[in-house]
């Protein structure tokens, strides 16, 4: 298996997943979320999510991609972080919770590659350096 590390607008990489730092409530979230909503169609991703509900911290779900099939993006994989606290070691274990279960779904979806962003690191506040 092959890994790269890209600097890249999630929404535009040719992969067959992409995963997104997903709101835990069907909403529109700040950053990589509202990227991934606007290039996929606020409506159709909303009403997708409406139908999904509450996704709890570290668990995985995806959707199709709507307008990101242009681009060749099969799917959106949809996680929930949570804040990062350094004195509760469990927030370092729902962030790993998200990577596998998303890489889980990505499996079972039959994706090839996938598009994970730096999860969290943005206003959950995870350090980008954290092992």
């Amino acid at each position: 298996m092959s890994f790269k590390i890209e600097r890249n607008d999630i929404t535009k990489v040719h992969t067959d997943a992409i995963v997104n730092t997903a709101n835990p409530l069907p909403r529109i979230g700040r950053g990589t979320d509202t990227a991934v909503y606007n290039a996929a169609g606020r409506e159709e991703l909303l009403k997708a999510r409406e139908e999904i509900g509450v996704i709890e911290p570290g668990h995985s779900v995806s959707t199709k991609s709507f307008n990101l099939k242009k681009n060749g993006i099969k799917y959106i994989i949809h996680t929930v972080g949570c804040r990062y606290d350094a004195d509760k070691p469990e927030t370092v274990q729902n962030l790993r919770n998200c990577y596998s279960s998303s890489l889980k779904i990505a499996k079972d979806l039959g994706c090839k590659s996938v598009a994970i962003p730096l999860l969290a690191t943005g206003f959950y506040g995870f350090p980008k350096e954290l092992p």
